[in-house]
């Protein structure tokens, strides 16, 4: 683990310089915006009190997250102070230090002339702003009244820069880059290798999945890739990179052995898989398996996952009933079961959904980190078309994946309600509905899943049906039908509700 060739670490009570580190960086990606950064400092010490300036860090580093150790645990190092800066110096930094005073401006006809500097129109950093909540904002504002420089050049003002500000040399505590700065206690003089570890804003990965379907078949060919996006205002060289995928609590705010490796090998197994996966604590952590370089701005895509031949079922799912949740969110459950209205809208479209089993059986059988799933098909030129797309949460092995793709084009449905009686006297309710599908493809039958919500109560009874029904839940049922080419089926069904 290293800090960048760049970077600069000066004992300044001392001046003595402290070299880097040769050993690889290493980053944990948490697929929540964050990063746990680890790098190795080559520290020149000596025994009592040392200061230290570390740059080469990220634009988004925690400071309370910051941990220095000796990892042999041969030095004994308490840190004494710790001060973090992360506003860098910039022109509109320096010109809110310089408010009040003179400094010169080159003009465009390289003239020097002078102005003061009435207001900056620089804009506080933002890391406050976000940490302090709306009113700090706000506040912070009505100190900068707009963004534009005002400067007094001649006894009158302008609302812009006369020409480019010259400003005096730089202050010895004048940061070019973030910087951390400590005073160290130590209990021996000599050289440590020590490890620099921080959480870190700017860094986020994701999956993306490709499912290629053929012409006349439902087995996909499964693609997976990771996307690691580094915005976090530094580069990270030759770098070991693990992912963690999990819901890890975070706190926001106010805005090894692998089985793995079968998987992601090719059919034959000649090839090394790129990614490694194992369970770690309650998680689970995908590690890159060669060192990459991630630079600051780069999005980078590393293949993680390669299977064959997996079993997929295409499913038409018919939920008919339509209801405006913002018309009814008020609504008590004594008032829903006594508005004759509620429920008996209709909606026509058949969804289309995808099926498999994340199962070694079907050759997969690893756990699938949280990812948009991108279905295709091949045409029979040869050419493949995009099919649909949606998102999967993190799924374990041996779990079923469910995925809405889209509507179908050719199926239909229509529901309405056939009677309606209520004794609020005896507390009982009757209810009838009539379901009707339709297949208007040309050739094949299709099984049409219809799924009806009994939601006027929780005690309830089917005493009349026109076909079998299966209780997937508390208060939702489902029937399976068959839809022959362009035919009908009618799915008819009476509830009695209690209370």
């Amino acid at each position: 683990m290293t800090i960048g060739k760049c970077s600069q670490i000066v004992i300044l009570s001392l001046s003595v310089l402290v070299s880097v580190g040769t050993a690889q960086p290493s980053l944990t990606v948490y697929n929540q915006n964050f990063a746990v950064v680890r790098d190795r400092l080559t520290l020149n010490l000596r025994q009592g009190i040392n200061e230290i300036n570390v740059t080469d860090i990220t634009a988004h580093l925690e400071p309370d997250s910051v941990i220095l150790r000796d990892p042999t645990g041969r030095h004994a190092i308490q840190i004494l102070e710790q001060n973090y800066r992360s506003d860098p110096v910039s022109q509109g930094l320096l010109l809110s230090l310089f408010e009040g005073k003179e400094i010169e401006f080159l003009t465009n006809d390289e003239k020097i002339i002078k102005g003061r500097i009435i207001r900056s129109g620089y804009v506080p950093h933002q890391s406050g702003m976000q940490r302090y909540g709306s009113r700090y904002t706000q506040r912070q504002y009505q100190n900068v009244s707009n963004s534009q420089p005002t400067i007094e050049v001649d006894e009158k003002l302008r609302f812009n820069l006369p020409g480019l500000p010259l400003f005096p040399s730089l202050s010895d505590d004048t940061i070019l880059k973030p910087t951390i700065h400590w005073i160290l206690n130590t209990d021996r003089k000599g050289r440590l290798e020590a490890e620099l570890s921080y959480v870190s804003g700017g860094m986020s990965w994701k999956a993306d999945y490709s499912m290629l379907a053929g012409a006349d078949t439902d087995e996909l060919n499964v693609i997976g890739w990771v996307t690691i996006d580094n915005q976090s205002g530094k580069s990270f060289d030759n770098a070991r990179i693990k992912l963690m995928a999990g819901d890890v609590s975070k706190i926001q705010p106010d805005q090894d052995e692998y089985r793995y490796a079968s998987m992601v090998a090719s059919p034959g197994g000649s090839m090394p898989a790129p990614v490694s996966e194992k369970a770690f604590d309650e998680y689970h952590l995908y590690t890159l398996n060669r060192p990459a370089t991630l630079r600051d701005r780069e999005t980078k895509q590393v293949e993680f996952l390669r299977a064959e031949e997996v079993e997929c079922e295409q499913l038409y799912v018919y939920d008919g009933v339509k209801i405006d949740h913002n018309r009814y969110r008020h609504y008590s459950p004594d008032n829903l079961r006594q508005n004759r209205d509620y429920g008996t809208d209709c909606n026509p479209k058949v969804w289309v959904m995808k099926e498999f089993e994340n199962s070694e059986a079907n050759n997969l059988g690893i756990p699938l980190p949280r990812g948009v799933v991108r279905f295709y098909r091949r045409d029979d030129d040869g050419q493949l078309e995009f099919t649909g797309e949606n998102i999967i949460d993190h799924t374990p092995k041996d779990e079923t994946v469910r995925v809405y793709t889209g509507n179908a084009f050719d199926l239909v449905g229509e529901r309405r309600r056939t009677d309606y009686q209520i004794d609020t006297s005896h507390d009982w309710l009757d209810e009838a509905f009539e379901i009707k599908v339709r297949n208007h493809k040309e050739k094949g039958a299709v099984e049409i899943r219809v799924v009806e919500h009994l939601y006027r109560w929780i005690n309830w009874e089917i005493v009349a049906k026109s076909d079998d029904f299966i209780k997937t839940d508390s208060q939702t049922v489902e029937f399976r039908v068959r839809v022959p080419a362009n035919g009908e089926k009618v799915v008819t069904y009476k509830i009695h509700y209690t209370w």
